[in-house]
């Protein structure tokens, strides 16, 4: 990489920890806090509706990513009519999707508490809950345009920040008016509130950063065209992520009660955390693959490929380590002793395949940016709804570990058995070199500090905060000590040579790349 380019990633990716850093230790404060003060019936409801809007997510229809592709193509081939064309377009679908949102919000409140195993004395608060998140999310639809935009533009950090300040606040305010006597809805009032009010500072920002026109008439059939051709495909990885990532919830809440969600989220938050971190980091890969598809320089996407999963890998490793040997004591700490037996079953089950998809986060994100998405849409909506079948048929006799089982089972055959062949094939890398190279150092750096945990955790299972902090401090430390030694060495990026062999090289690549109109100055 380039030194421009890694100040950029550097810049983009150091903001975005420091935003998951924020937001996670605002939530591993928030979850107990909000828990011990609503109690396990309205805390499963909370998670229950969140989970039901985070649906709506279906309707985004793949236009975000259309609009991230696209922005970082344009703004590299300095296209400034079509980049018009785009975002009215998209701001004007958006608005369209918000209030389809809206007439669905109004519509489900009616019925919620039919569907849901709602206690009565909570069937008014998740009628109304319903109400104030539908609205939020139907909102954030056009707003969030903007972000998608800054995204394009790689300037994540502005998201970062903004996001930081609005973490924050929504910690000071939730813990003000809980400790006063108010309940769930102001809670939700407050948690949906924060990020509109950061969705609105960035809709200024983006909008003071490109110098583009807003009218209807820009709003054309073209550039509408170009990003279902782009969504299309994307809009099925949508639906497979909503059947992933939110049935869960929504299988516990029909089959068993709101008060198992809570069981479940003890151990299934942790895997999201995870999540969370990776994907931040994850994000940047697909605007720089799309600059690298747009200048045909095949060579710097298999470099992407390989440094990016290898980052990935550097962070995941680590947490999966550390919640399979600490997780007993995590959640013990975290929300108490009596969410251990059934919440660290659930995280082990989902710790696992998680992993699998995270070290391998860049993969996805390279086939967003070059538009090559198609196989992997297929094979994600069969995983999604795979995953639907598996956790409905097996909630019942199993529990919440039932349920995790039917996400875990084909999560792990995608990311086993499909995504590392397919992004090797397809780059003309072979599979050993992909391995070797991705994941042996972040596998070696990642042993010392998993040997110092399982020592710890034999000698002294911590039962406080101040007993697990300084553990997890010290495995910290001496995994940031290699680390270090990795990147000042220059063994944390670098790549080796990977020009494939004649013939190897797949070619719907090669023929991208002669379709391409290479310029010195595009790119990074």
């Amino acid at each position: 990489m380039r030194k421009l380019e890694k100040i950029q990633v550097v810049k983009n990716v150091g903001s975005s920890w420091v935003a998951l850093a924020v937001n996670i230790l605002v939530g591993i404060f928030l979850s107990p806090f909000i828990l011990h003060h609503l109690g396990d019936a309205a805390f499963g409801i909370w998670v229950l509706i969140f989970s039901l809007t985070g649906y709506y997510g279906i309707f985004d229809f793949g236009i975000r990513s259309s609009i991230i592709r696209f922005v970082s193509k344009y703004t590299a081939t300095h296209d400034l009519n079509e980049l018009t064309g785009l975002i009215n377009t998209a701001l004007f679908t958006y608005s369209c999707v918000g209030v389809l949102c809206l007439v669905l919000t109004m519509a489900g409140s009616l019925y919620v508490d039919r569907i849901f195993h709602v206690a009565p004395a909570l069937q008014s608060d998740a009628r109304w809950l319903l109400i104030v998140v539908g609205t939020s999310v139907a909102m954030g639809f056009p707003l969030g345009m903007f972000g998608g935009v800054l995204e394009g533009l790689q300037k994540f950090y502005i998201l970062n920040w903004t996001n930081i300040v609005s973490s924050l606040l929504r910690l000071v305010l939730i813990v003000v008016f809980l400790e006063r006597g108010y309940g769930l809805l102001t809670v939700a009032l407050i948690t949906v509130g924060m990020p509109f009010l950061a969705s609105i500072v960035r809709a200024g920002i983006a909008l003071r950063t490109i110098s583009i026109e807003f009218s209807r008439a820009h709003v054309d059939r073209d550039s509408f065209q170009r990003m279902a051709n782009y969504s299309g495909v994307t809009f099925m990885i949508i639906v497979a992520a909503q059947l992933r990532f939110k049935t869960d919830a929504i299988v516990i809440g029909t089959f068993l009660s709101s008060a198992a969600i809570t069981y479940f989220y003890a151990g299934s938050r942790l895997v999201d955390y995870a999540g969370e971190v990776v994907s931040s980091l994850a994000q940047i890969f697909v605007p720089m693959s799309s600059q690298s598809d747009a200048a045909g320089n095949v060579d710097r996407l298999r470099k992407i490929f390989i440094a990016g999963n290898r980052v990935c890998a550097f962070t995941t490793f680590p947490m999966t380590a550390t919640f399979i040997i600490m997780g007993r004591s995590i959640i013990e700490v975290w929300l108490g002793k009596r969410y251990v037996a059934l919440g660290y079953p659930v995280l082990i089950t989902l710790i696992v395949p998680t992993t699998l998809m995270l070290m391998q986060s860049a993969s996805s994100r390279i086939l967003f940016g070059i538009s090559k998405h198609g196989q992997f849409a297929v094979v994600a909506l069969l995983e999604g709804i795979a995953n639907l079948i598996f956790s409905i048929l097996l909630v019942r006799p199993f529990g919440i570990l039932g349920d995790a089982a039917g996400t875990a089972i084909p999560l792990a055959v995608t990311y086993l058995l499909f995504m590392p062949r397919h992004l090797c094939r397809r780059l003309g890398i072979r599979l050993w070199t992909y391995v070797r190279q991705a994941y042996l150092l972040p596998l070696l750096l990642s042993a010392p500090p998993a040997l110092f945990l399982f020592f710890m955790q034999s000698v002294a299972t911590p039962h406080s905060y101040r007993q697990l902090i300084p553990e997890l401090l010290a495995a910290g430390a001496i995994y940031a000590i290699g680390l270090w030694w990795a990147y000042t060495s220059d063994r944390a990026l670098h790549v080796e040579d990977l020009a494939p062999a004649p013939g190897d090289l797949n070619p719907l690549i090669s023929s991208s790349i002669s379709a391409a109109s290479p310029d010195p100055q595009q790119g990074i």
